[in-house]
């Protein structure tokens, strides 16, 4: 699944940009239509013109792989999302990781780790349980929920599609009499279900996205 949302993401790119207009055919406008949703809705938006443009590439690439991996859990013939397995899920938040630890660190060498773990204006005492909170929840929390966040919300739609279909199937072809007429209610919730994931899959590759600027966007803050 994930090789052929890699494909599909190409491709679609390639024929895309392949012959730049200054008038823009459909495929190119509807190219530069994801682009500029990313960088005026996203980069510019949470970090601003300069660190938006700088981090553009990553938090575009981000956005449209995780749209693309969770659109195969709604294509007929593929039907599980590439995102519903830890594997991707958990190699874009390290990547996130390494943007927020980077783009903290470049900033502010000698004060990054300090202002995260030592916030301004708490009480010395405070720290020594601050400290410990602010390390679990900055340094090692973040990742985690971001990999647990879109891999479940995924793995879910994925089930909940499952149970769907599948009770259409026992319900036309192996329930009995007037039973079967129970399958066309679970046809039509596997539909709307069907739906339902078309917004998910966009929703989650936005907060994925979203989540990894604010992170870089606090890491930037001169005190966060």
């Amino acid at each position: 699944m994930r090789l052929i949302a890699l494909l599909a993401l190409v491709l679609i790119f390639w024929l895309g940009t392949r012959r730049l207009r200054l008038i823009p055919g459909r495929g190119q406008s509807l190219v530069e239509m994801g682009l500029g949703f990313v960088r005026t809705n996203i980069a510019v938006e949470l970090l601003g013109e300069k660190d938006g443009k700088r981090f553009l590439p990553l938090l575009t690439t981000i956005f449209f792989v995780v749209l693309f991996s969770n659109l195969t859990g709604v294509i007929p013939g593929l039907n599980i999302a590439g995102t519903s397995v830890i594997g991707l899920p958990l190699v874009l938040a390290v990547v996130a990781y390494v943007a927020f630890m980077y783009a903290g660190i470049k900033k502010n060498p000698g004060g990054f780790f300090r202002n995260a773990l030592l916030p301004k204006g708490v009480p010395w005492p405070l720290y020594i349980i601050l400290t410990p909170i602010e390390f679990i929840s900055t340094f090692i929390l973040r990742p985690i929920t971001l990999t647990l966040r879109l891999m479940m919300n995924m793995f879910v739609g994925h089930i909940m599609l499952v149970l769907f279909f599948s009770a259409t199937h026992f319900f036309f072809l192996s329930a009995p009499g007037a039973m079967k007429l129970i399958g066309v209610g679970s046809l039509g919730m596997g539909f709307a279900f069907t739906l339902f994931e078309l917004m998910v899959s966009a929703l989650q590759a936005y907060v994925f996205a979203v989540l990894t600027a604010v992170y870089i966007q606090l890491a930037l803050a001169e005190d966060h």
